[in-house]
C-alpha cells in the first residue's frame, strides 16, 4: 500500500502534527487523539479484519505540535519539543499502561518528520539550518538519533522514490533561487541529483511518488500560477498539467497513489484532498482519464489521509463521536466504470520508450524531467 498523511502544510508533502500518519505497508497508523488540551498518542491497527485503536497515554498530556509516527513492529515513535531540543521515544502498549523507550534528541531550532520510511523500521527528520538542511535518522539506528546527510540549501517536503528507503526527494531552495525537487541518495552520503525542472525560473515541487509505476505528482508555477501535474520517474516524457485538476477557488492536494501498477503510470488511481469554502472533500483521478471525480468524504474523515490497495480500493480513516476508529472503502473500478480513457495505458522503460510487457521494475537513477509544453498539448488528462 502507498500512503501519506498530510494535513498541515500539505503543499510540500510534510507530515503534519494533526490528522493521522499511516505506515507504508498499511499495517499501523498513529495520531494524537483526545479533545482540547487533553491529547494522547493513539495507535491504529489496520491489517486485521477490522481496524481498532489502542490509546498510549503517559503521565502528562501531549502538546499539539507533538509528532507521532508508526513503525511496522507496532511501536509508535513520538517527537516532543523540549526548549531547543527535540526528544524522541518509542511508545508501546504494556499491560494496562504504556511503555516508553527514550532514544535521545536532536538540537535544532526547527525539525520536521519525513513521511514513513518504506522499510517500516526507520524514521527520518529534516532540520533546516542557515545554509543547509540536515537529514537525521531518528529511529532505527544503533545509537539513537544519527546525522546521516547534509544537503545544501533550505529543504522541505520529503517523498520516497524507492521501496528500500535509499532514495529521498526533497524540495530545495538555494540562495533565493526557485524551489527545485532533487533526489538524495542516503547510501552515498546524501549525494544530490537534480530531479525536476520545468523551466529555469519556476518553482517545481514534488508532492507524491509511487515507486512501482514511477508516477510523480508535481506542483509548479511554470505557467505563471500554481498547477498540479504529473510525470514519470526516470523518463524523458514531459510533465503534464491536466485541466481537470484545476478547480476554481479550491486547493487540490494529492495524498495517496495506487501501488502495484508496475511501469503503468497512466492506470494508477490517485486520491486527492479538495479544500474549498464548503470544507474538505475527496477527489479521485487517474492520468488515463480526463475527469476528476469529486465525492463526499465520510463523516469524521481525518482529511488528507488514506491508502490504496493494489486492487484499487481507497481506504479512508475516520473517527466520530460514536466510532473511535474505522476505515471507509471506495472501489476505484466503480468510480471509473463510465470514464472515457484518452490514452491506453502502456508499460514504459526508464528511457521513456513504451514496452510490450511489464516484467520486474528496474531500479533507475533519477534523471531530471524535461521541460513541459504548457500550452497546446493534446493528451491524457
Amino acid at each position: 500500500m502507498t500512503a501519506c498523511a498530510i494535513e498541515t502544510a500539505p503543499e510540500d508533502g510534510a507530515v503534519g502534527s494533526t490528522g493521522i500518519t499511516i505506515a507504508v505497508d498499511g499495517s499501523y497508523a498513529a495520531r494524537l487523539a483526545g479533545e482540547g488540551e487533553a491529547l494522547y498518542p493513539e495507535r491504529w491497527t489496520l491489517d486485521g479484519p477490522e481496524p481498532y485503536a489502542v490509546p498510549l497515554p503517559l503521565d502528562q498530556p501531549e502538546e499539539r505540535d507533538t509528532d507521532v509516527h508508526p513503525l511496522s513492529d507496532g511501536r509508535v515513535l513520538i517527537r516532543r519539543r523540549v526548549e531547543d531540543r527535540h526528544a524522541f521515544s518509542l511508545l508501546y502498549p504494556t499491560g494496562p499502561g504504556t511503555g516508553e523507550l527514550p532514544l535521545g534528541g536532536v538540537e535544532a531550532d526547527e525539525l520536521t518528520m519525513l513521511p514513513p520510511s518504506p522499510d517500516g523500521r526507520c524514521a527520518y527528520a529534516l532540520a533546516p539550518g542557515e545554509y543547509s538542511t540536515a537529514i537525521w535518522l531518528v529511529a532505527g539506528g544503533a545509537f539513537g538519533p544519527e546525522h546521516v546527510a547534509e544537503v545544501q540549501g533550505h529543504c522541505t517536503g520529503g517523498v520516497w522514490l524507492d521501496r528500500t528507503g535509499r532514495m529521498l526527494a526533497l524540495n530545495r531552495q538555494q540562495s533565493g533561487a526557485p524551489v527545485k525537487a532533487v533526489a538524495v541518495d542516503l547510501e552515498r552520503g546524501g549525494e544530490v541529483t537534480p530531479l525536476l525542472q520545468i523551466t529555469e525560473d519556476s518553482n517545481d515541487r514534488l508532492l507524491l511518488a509511487d515507486p512501482d509505476s514511477g508516477l510523480l505528482l508535481i506542483r509548479s508555477d511554470a505557467a505563471g500560477h500554481d498547477r498540479l501535474g504529473w510525470g514519470v520517474l526516470s523518463s524523458l516524457r514531459p510533465v503534464r498539467f491536466p485541466e481537470c485538476l484545476r478547480l476554481a477557488d479550491c486547493a487540490v492536494t494529492p495524498f495517496a497513489v495506487q501501488p502495484g501498477q508496475v511501469l503503468m503510470p497512466e492506470s494508477c488511481a490517485v486520491g486527492l484532498r479538495v479544500d474549498g469554502a464548503a470544507g474538505s472533500w475527496l477527489g479521485i483521478w487517474r492520468p488515463a482519464g480526463r475527469r476528476l471525480h469529486q465525492l463526499a468524504a465520510p463523516e469524521g474523515w481525518l482529511a488528507g489521509s488514506g491508502m490504496w490497495s493494489r486492487e484499487g480500493v481507497l481506504q479512508l480513516p475516520y473517527a466520530t463521536g460514536t466510532v473511535a476508529c474505522a476505515l471507509a472503502r471506495i472501489d476505484a473500478s466503480e468510480v471509473f466504470a463510465h470514464e472515457v480513457v484518452t490514452e491506453p495505458a502502456q508499460a514504459e522503460h526508464a528511457g521513456g520508450e513504451p514496452s510490450g510487457g511489464s516484467g520486474t521494475p528496474v531500479v533507475c537513477k533519477p534523471v531530471p524531467l524535461q521541460q513541459a509544453p504548457l500550452t497546446g498539448r493534446v493528451g491524457p488528462g
